[in-house]
């Protein structure tokens, strides 16, 4: 495979984690803007059920995991990026140039932090929704039929994905 070919690979990868990173982001912050302690927002007719104000606590603090995951990934993306298209520009110093050709095992070192970001902002935002259906449906304790059938394919689809998106990750990371 070309030089040329590898770099475009390279940056059409980055942009791909940028933008599922942006969609995430954006659904970090409708959730910040949600108030769980609105009672029109509740479900719950049983009073045994309400979830504690340490998972309304789980919910903002898993929030914000994610969306730190999520701009963590996303800088080191877009650092790339920029440092792949400095490469590329002619008139840059030699040094640059030398720098960002050299360092293909850094480009995919940054590349697999850049998805493990994403794979621990996937994963924060994967128990931080867990916590809203406890807020709205009932705790899992409570054992609600309803609750478990929302939170029981979260926490099979979203590892299943993000098993495919490691296995991807590692696999590009290897060529």
């Amino acid at each position: 495979m070309s030089s040329s070919s590898t770099t475009s690979v390279h940056i059409s990868a980055l942009n791909a984690i940028v933008n599922v990173n942006s969609l995430f982001t954006l659904a970090v912050f409708i959730g910040l803007t949600w108030d769980p302690y609105d009672p029109t927002n509740s479900l719950i007719s049983d009073s045994d059920c309400v979830a504690s104000p340490s998972i309304a606590e789980n919910l903002v603090s898993f929030h914000v995991y994610s969306f730190s995951s999520f701009l963590f990934s996303s800088l080191v993306a877009l650092a790339l990026k920029q440092a792949i298209r400095l490469s590329r520009s002619p008139g840059f110093h030699y040094s640059v140039e030398f720098f960002a050709r050299i360092n293909k095992t850094v480009l995919r070192l940054g590349m697999l932090v850049s998805g493990a970001g994403s794979f621990c902002g996937c994963g924060f935002l994967m128990l931080a929704l867990a916590n809203v259906v406890q807020i709205k449906l009932g705790t899992l304790a409570c054992g609600s039929s309803h609750t478990y059938s929302a939170v029981v394919p979260l926490f099979i689809l979203v590892p299943s994905a993000l098993l495919i998106y490691v296995s991807v990750v590692l696999y590009a990371f290897t060529r």
